[in-house]
């Protein structure tokens, strides 16, 4: 009796193996030569135009030359007819002024005699244009004969005054020609027409002189950015400043090519001209076809698995 249970017992479990077997789903094996997920970037590519580098300096407004307006009497000023900050023409009467005997004796020299008509009255005129920087009298003030009355600046005058460190004076061969960044975002072409015969004994710079076309408006002593070109280049490569790489110490440079579509490898450049977002590559001289990575390239081993991402 025991036998027979014993026989019930292992049919019924090789009928639940068997059940459970048909009811496993079966599983599929992993295929071959699966690639892994590489690092996500984005590419680039060369980009062949003219390049150049630039140096960015100041440069300050300047009169330079002014007129000086003087007294050509001892007297007393009667009338001052020009205000600061205001332009007058060649040829105007700035000031009047009464000498001092005509002052002493007023009109009895004309009640005396009608006909000579002494007033004693000079008209003071300027012998050049400009604007009227500074005024040193008022109605009233008494003043001798060569005494300063007011001075005017030349509008014809009128220049840039650039602070060029002298050993940057070799570029100013190929600069006849720059551009003046004003600080309300105006930009103005200026000449470069001479340099002065001595530098700075503190800074060792050199004072270069920049004429503008057209200086109206423009008031003295503003500062502006002169833009020099030291160097430049046509048909030349470039990249993305954000695609070189370099080491700790700034010595070795270098890009990541795609070689593949998920094979990026390390490839070494020389470095040439570099401007505010770009930089020239001289070796090796890579295609218009070669991709480049532009993001995500960073930390990279020297042969590396990518996924470009648009």
């Amino acid at each position: 009796m025991k036998s027979f249970f014993t026989k019930i017992l292992l049919l019924l479990g090789l009928v639940l193996t068997g059940y459970c077997s048909c009811n496993v789903p079966e599983q599929k094996p992993e295929p071959a030569g699966k690639v892994p997920v590489g690092t996500p970037v984005t590419v680039t590519t060369i980009l062949t135009d003219t390049m150049a580098e630039y140096l960015d300096l100041n440069a300050t407004s300047v009169f330079l030359q002014k007129s000086y307006v003087k007294a050509n009497v001892n007297g007393y000023v009667q009338a001052v007819k020009t205000m600061p900050g205001q332009y007058v023409s060649a040829g105007s009467v700035l000031f009047t002024v009464k000498t001092k005997e005509a002052q002493s004796i007023d009109n009895s020299v004309t009640k005396l005699d009608p006909s000579f008509r002494f007033s004693g009255i000079n008209n003071i005129k300027t012998s050049t244009g400009g604007y009227v920087t500074q005024l040193n009298h008022q109605v009233g003030d008494y003043v001798q004969d060569g005494e300063q009355l007011a001075v005017l600046s030349d509008q014809n005058s009128f220049a840039f005054i650039l602070n060029l460190p002298y050993e940057l004076k070799p570029y100013l061969a190929n600069n006849k020609m720059v551009s003046l960044a004003l600080p309300d975002g105006t930009k103005i072409n200026g000449e470069i027409t001479t340099s002065m015969p001595s530098v700075d004994a503190a800074t060792q710079t050199l004072n270069v002189v920049i004429k503008i076309a057209s200086p109206d408006n423009l008031p003295e002593n503003l500062i502006a950015k002169v833009r020099i070109v030291k160097y430049q280049k046509s048909n030349a490569n470039s990249l993305p400043k954000a695609a070189l790489l370099t080491n700790d110490t700034q010595t070795e440079f270098w890009v990541m090519k795609l070689i593949d579509s998920v094979t990026a490898v390390k490839v070494t450049v020389k470095k040439g001209i570099e401007t505010a977002d770009r930089v020239e590559i001289i070796e090796p001289r890579f295609s218009i076809g070669d991709k480049i990575l532009l993001t995500g390239n960073f930390g990279l081993p020297d042969t590396a698995k990518v996924r470009i991402e648009q």
